[in-house]
């Protein structure tokens, strides 16, 4: 059975990993490389619940915390990778689960952009922020994200880490137009991003410092109360 889960964590980055890379090449077809990420999300999803049906109710809870992700960056459009989305997505992997906050991380991005724009970037933000839930949900049972400081360092590297991986799709976007492709070039665009990444992760820090643990009692308290997003 573990061996099972390893070869398809392996199948599904590798899927990620190809998706991205083809939509670097035909950047005029970004939504269907999103519907793409859509649908190797839902399949993450359903294969956590291969032993039962899930419930409707469960998959309204998705839609309404992908729903709050995705809202909540657009009274923060103005300033510069300050947003709570990236706080209301980590909390819901955390809480429900790697699968779900993978499927929650990817839907947000997609569901924002509707209303800030669609562009080849909108494949790259979803997998971006659907990692983000993921990686809260594998590690929510370690030592790191059970102790607050830890969560604020996840918060932190999340910070960069987004930054980073919208910065590749733009060095890629830069070398499909003729850009200059050197390491130098790679290193000055990571540096030019570096405030940005900063404001990502102060503003994450505040998230999790002020609405952390509230979110997480009242998350787990549906989850108890309802048996939502249970293996079994």
């Amino acid at each position: 059975m573990r061996k099972r889960k390893v070869l398809f964590s392996v199948f599904f980055l590798i899927m990620m990993f190809v998706l991205l890379g083809l939509n670097s090449l035909w950047e005029d077809s970004y939504l269907w490389f999103s519907f793409g990420v859509i649908f190797i999300a839902i399949i993450l999803f359903l294969y956590r619940f291969e032993t039962r049906l899930v419930e409707p109710r469960e998959l309204v809870l998705l839609a309404v915390l992908a729903s709050i992700a995705a809202v909540g960056r657009i009274p923060f459009a103005s300033l510069p990778s300050v947003q709570p989305t990236t706080f209301v997505i980590m909390m819901s992997g955390y809480v429900f689960g790697a699968e779900s906050g993978f499927m929650i991380g990817v839907v947000a991005a997609l569901a924002s952009n509707m209303i800030l724009g669609q562009g080849p970037w909108t494949p790259w933000q979803m997998v971006a922020w659907g990692l983000v839930g993921l990686t809260a949900g594998l590690f929510k049972n370690t030592l790191l994200m059970k102790k607050k400081w830890g969560q604020i360092l996840f918060g932190i590297v999340w910070g960069y880490l987004f930054g980073w991986i919208m910065n590749l799709w733009g060095f890629l976007a830069l070398m499909q137009s003729g850009g200059e492709q050197t390491w130098k070039a790679f290193i000055v665009y990571m540096i030019g991003s570096a405030a940005f990444d900063t404001f990502h992760a102060i503003s994450n820090i505040f998230f999790l410092v002020v609405f952390g643990g509230i979110w997480i009692k009242i998350l787990t308290r549906f989850k108890r109360k309802y048996g939502l997003l249970e293996k079994n």
